[in-house]
């Protein structure tokens, strides 16, 4: 397993800021995709931004557009999540996660769990209230 790293997690008040950043080899980099997902307690693993890696076109949940932000740096081979105006719902683990296909021919990033098949071990974001 190629492995991601994050970093960046914490606790914050409400309101707060956190970037989170994910380390990565150019192998799962070179993905058609990159994505964040995060899993709050006793609920399934689900999908918040993702960039596809060619363009850098970023996609959002409804929960965290305008307040979440994804970016990449093509020469570190590192993806960032910038969060502001964090709320106590964006509680839980974050991961970020490669597309496990190279190339989807310009196709919009999917946002399935299954499409991605390199994930890290996570990062705890905590807002408390």
């Amino acid at each position: 397993q190629v492995p991601l790293v994050e970093s960046g997690g914490g606790s914050v008040q409400a309101g707060g800021s956190l970037r989170l950043s994910c380390s990565t080899s150019v192998y799962v980099y070179k993905r058609h995709c990159m994505a964040w997902f995060r899993q709050a307690p006793g609920k399934e693993r689900e999908g918040v931004a993702f960039i596809r890696i060619e363009d850098g076109k970023t996609y959002y949940i409804d929960s965290v557009k305008d307040r979440f932000a994804i970016s990449q740096d093509d020469a570190k081979g590192t993806v960032y999540l910038q969060m502001n105006d964090l709320k106590p719902e964006d509680t839980g683990v974050y991961y970020c996660a490669g597309d496990r296909m190279a190339t989807r021919y310009g196709d919009v990033c999917p946002r399935q769990r299954p499409e991605y098949n390199y994930m890290g071990q996570g990062t705890q974001v905590t807002v408390s209230s």
